[in-house]
């Protein structure tokens, strides 16, 4: 595999041509954004995107997200967000707009009436498309390289936990000679994006959390957001919504056990786990004190810190999952995080994590 540094544009631009010539000819690249690495291929080439589910082992009926390049700016630093998507999507509706004028380039995902042109393959057979723009430098410069749409799931295998690093995407696929991996450093937000359904033109929908919020997109652009728990509220019912990517209920999940522990039930968690017989990680918030010292008779306990700010929780969460799950513990327990749409993003990938977790447990895919 091949791969590039930070340091020295000369080198990281070669590199990045490169990686624009591949995905033209059909290849994989895997490439960072701000939320994790992804998997990218030429979101109009039907066999490249065959190789992207193939590679992961993915559903071919779960749907992709499409990337696209940022635009030069127009006067008083205006996008024009229309043009770029126009190949892509129709029928785009004006709190769209505003959310892509306050979120794009970033970390909010976008669900649109798709074009007639755009590929089934990409949109699981739907009539809809999910679309962003990564605020990633590399993601970014890639995109306008290759000057077109490339559709980039998460870079790791089936139901595993993401990648935010280049040496977790190589770990998962040391034995492709054949994909590029641009390595862009450690990804700065840490979990997919915020996933916002806008295809009906009338009501918007939270269809997945991130660390973009309904309550900030509210603050910053006037638009409501439903939850799921509002839905009803919008005459839709859940079903009729747009399957996205994460939506599984199995998802970013760990070989070792994953539980959650309710604040100062650590002991509590490892009754429910006779088998568990010892060596057990736990995860403790940087701002509590350390666990009591009774233990538990069956298990060995050691703690890992863990941030108890959100926005660097989810930086460093799947960073730890996939640390701790190479470290050969019998089971790893995380605490509930509090409640708030502010956790709502990372409470959402550690249930699926936990639900898909276990060497014999049937997992889903992620991004």
């Amino acid at each position: 595999m091949s791969g590039a540094t930070t340091g020295g544009s000369s080198p990281q631009s070669l590199v990045i041509n490169e990686a624009a010539q591949a995905l033209r000819n059909g290849r994989l690249v895997a490439f960072p954004t701000e939320t994790v690495y992804g998997l990218g291929a030429d979101a109009c080439n039907p066999s490249a995107i065959q190789k992207v589910f193939t590679t992961k082992g993915r559903p071919s009926n779960h749907p992709l997200i499409v990337h696209l390049a940022a635009p030069e700016q127009l006067g008083h630093g205006q996008i024009d967000w229309v043009s770029v998507l126009a190949p892509w999507a129709r029928d785009i509706p004006e709190d769209a707009l505003k959310l892509m004028d306050a979120f794009w380039p970033g970390p909010l995902t976008l669900v649109f009436k798709k074009d007639k042109h755009v590929l089934n393959e990409i949109t699981g057979g739907q009539d809809t498309v999910a679309i962003r723009s990564p605020a990633h430098p590399i993601a970014q410069e890639l995109l306008r390289q290759f000057q077109g749409g490339v559709v980039a799931p998460s870079a790791n295998r089936f139901g595993k936990v993401s990648p935010t690093s280049a040496a977790d995407v190589r770990s998962e696929f040391e034995d492709d000679a054949n994909l590029l991996v641009i390595d862009g450093g450690d990804c700065e937000v840490g979990i997919e994006s915020t996933i916002v359904d806008v295809s009906s033109g009338d009501r918007t929908v939270l269809l997945r959390p991130g660390v973009i919020t309904p309550k900030e997109i509210l603050a910053k652009t006037g638009v409501q957001v439903y939850g799921p728990s509002e839905i009803g509220d919008t005459n839709v019912h859940p079903e009729s919504l747009p399957r996205v990517s994460g939506s599984l209920k199995a998802h970013y999940a760990p070989t070792t056990p994953l539980r959650l522990y309710a604040s100062g039930r650590v002991l509590d968690a490892l009754t429910e786990f006779p088998d568990t017989k010892s060596r057990v990680a736990v995860a403790v918030w940087d701002s509590e004190s350390p666990l009591a010292d009774d233990g538990h008779p069956s298990a060995q306990l050691e703690e890992v810190e863990v941030p108890s700010d959100s926005i660097t929780f989810a930086s460093r969460l799947y960073r730890t999952l996939r640390d701790l799950d190479e470290q050969g513990w019998d089971l790893i327990l995380f605490p509930e995080p509090p409640a708030g749409e502010e956790w709502d993003g990372v409470r959402d990938r550690l249930q699926r994590a936990c639900f898909g977790s276990g060497p014999s447990s049937s997992s889903h895919d992620s991004n």
